[in-house]
């Protein structure tokens, strides 16, 4: 028996059963545990994680589900002031936002001020009279276009709920 568990361990790496039966052994597989799988960030978990910042720190949901026709302009002007406000300083916190032509509106420029991102197809829009073939040298710059340089969002727990934008409070008396 000693000669059977020496050489069946050494070739096969295993003690045959009935040796470990005898020695008050039973063979037994270990079950793989599988590894525990993190939450996949969802594509839109961004989008959701900053509409809840504009929420939280600028009320903007709470602004644009308002309904604002009983309110005089002059009321409406004000709000308006402060949720922009807000909503800036939301932006400037997690975002280093810069113009795509940093150009003066209303002046010609040629495509290439956008520097390399003059490549990128997405990054200029034509508007107005187009050549029929081709792509024009230059026009009046209407808009200046946003680029992200930077995105530096809080980082989320896996078990945050991000559909929840802003919780239900309650007032205990």
């Amino acid at each position: 028996m000693a000669f059977r568990a020496f050489f069946s361990i050494l070739f096969s790496s295993s003690l045959p059963e009935d040796i470990a039966q005898a020695h008050g052994y039973s063979k037994s597989t270990l079950k793989k545990t599988e590894p525990v799988k993190e939450p996949a960030v969802k594509p839109e978990s961004g989008a959701l994680q900053l509409l809840g910042l504009l929420q939280r720190d600028a009320r903007l949901l709470d602004f644009f589900m308002e309904d604002i026709t009983p309110y005089s302009d002059d009321q409406v002007g004000a709000a308006v002031k402060n949720v922009h406000t807000q909503c800036q300083d939301v932006l400037r916190k997690h975002f280093k936002l810069a113009p795509v032509i940093d150009g003066v509106e209303g002046t010609f420029v040629k495509p290439e001020s956008a520097g390399a991102l003059a490549r990128d197809a997405n990054a200029i829009k034509f508007i107005g009279n187009l050549p029929p073939q081709g792509k024009p040298n230059g026009g009046l710059l209407r808009h200046k276009g946003w680029r992200a340089d930077s995105v530096a969002l809080p980082a989320v727990s896996p078990k945050q709920n991000m559909s929840i934008l802003a919780p239900a409070e309650l007032e205990v008396e």
